[in-house]
């Protein structure tokens, strides 16, 4: 009887994780037929498959789909889903909700590290390239996730974690306002461009280079499943099963700091994604289990981000909003949700 009712539950759970997952997929198709058919130039669906895959067209809609509407729909999609698994990294690392790149500072530390670059080495040599954003974002990626692992030894509060992020967030960007008031008037609007948050402008070449980092870190991810899952019962229980919790959690921070870092460099500080996504996936499959809950929050990273950036292209054309207004407004709210009902770490 036991077994009978185990069976049941097992069906039903399979059942629910394959519902939710085939809607998020759904979904991603959807939105990618969508935003490639969206914008001030209309071309046909009929068009659009001919251009994609034989390059049948006319030059200026064959450019509009090949160097503009791809390069961003594919960027705002694998950088999206990225920074959701990110967010479940941290809320994994900290056993905290409320954990993500956005609020706990780590991306302001990567604009920091970024804007660095972008001033001193156009000013000293004259020539900066993806890889070296790649670089410093992930380099102060890691310096502010030092000093909120410094703040969490201290505090173990949420509500008083959230706000050293906010105050760590806060440091990096007045470090780097101050850097901003030493620059070149250009290096002021490419500097202000990239910090609003923006897939518009990403080309082949970011494309690319952001779909190798991203994809190899997501499948590492993956393939740890079973000790984060492991981890998550507690610190004892993962050494119980054969865990090196030292160097799994060194590999945590890198996973998450370079997923952050590489959103950062190349599309500017994106907020709310990397809390809001992991939460509402998790609410959806009723676990915390890694093993679907990282493909899932990657693809439903990629939906979010891909609507988003709908909305700020759409909402107000031709005057193109940030991408973190728009996902602010979707993710605030969910952030404040989880505040004010007090959510445990646990789902």
């Amino acid at each position: 009887m036991e077994n009978a009712i185990q069976n049941n539950q097992n069906g039903r759970q399979l059942l629910r994780y394959n519902i939710v997952f085939i809607s998020l997929i759904a979904a991603a198709i959807l939105l990618v037929f969508w935003n490639i058919n969206s914008g001030p130039v209309h071309i046909s669906l009929s068009e659009i498959y001919k251009i994609i895959f034989f390059k049948e067209g006319s030059v200026s809609k064959v450019n509009i789909i090949w160097e503009i509407r791809l390069p961003r729909l594919i960027s705002s999609a694998v950088l999206g889903g990225g920074l959701a698994v990110s967010g479940f990294l941290m809320q994994t690392f900290f056993n905290n909700p409320i954990a993500g790149p956005y609020v706990l500072g780590i991306s302001s530390g990567s604009k920091l590290f970024v804007a660095l670059v972008l001033i001193v080495a156009l000013k000293i040599v004259n020539y900066t390239n993806s890889l070296m954003l790649i670089v410093a974002a992930f380099v102060g990626a890691l310096i502010a996730m030092g000093f909120v692992l410094l703040a969490a030894r201290a505090i173990k509060q949420m509500s008083m974690l959230l706000v050293a992020g906010i105050m760590i967030s806060y440091i990096c960007s007045a470090v780097t306002e101050f850097l901003i008031t030493f620059a070149q008037d250009s290096d002021i609007v490419n500097l202000h461009n990239w910090s609003q948050g923006s897939f518009s402008g990403v080309g082949w070449t970011e494309v690319k280079l952001s779909t190798e980092i991203v994809l190899v870190c997501v499948v590492i991810v993956f393939l740890m499943s079973k000790p984060i899952g492991a981890y998550q019962m507690g610190e004892s229980y993962a050494q119980s099963m054969g865990v090196n919790v030292k160097r799994f959690r060194v590999y945590l921070i890198l996973m998450s700091s370079l997923l952050a870092g590489c959103v950062t460099a190349f599309v500017g500080p994106i907020s709310f994604v990397g809390i809001a996504v992991p939460h509402v996936v998790k609410l959806a499959l009723k676990t915390a289990k890694p093993i679907v809950v990282v493909p899932c929050s990657f693809v439903a990273g990629s939906v979010f981000c891909m609507f988003c950036d709908y909305i700020a292209r759409m909402a107000f054309s031709p005057i193109e909003l940030s991408i973190s207004t728009v996902t602010a407004l979707f993710g605030a709210p969910i952030v404040i949700g989880m505040l004010v009902k007090r959510h445990g770490s646990r789902y």
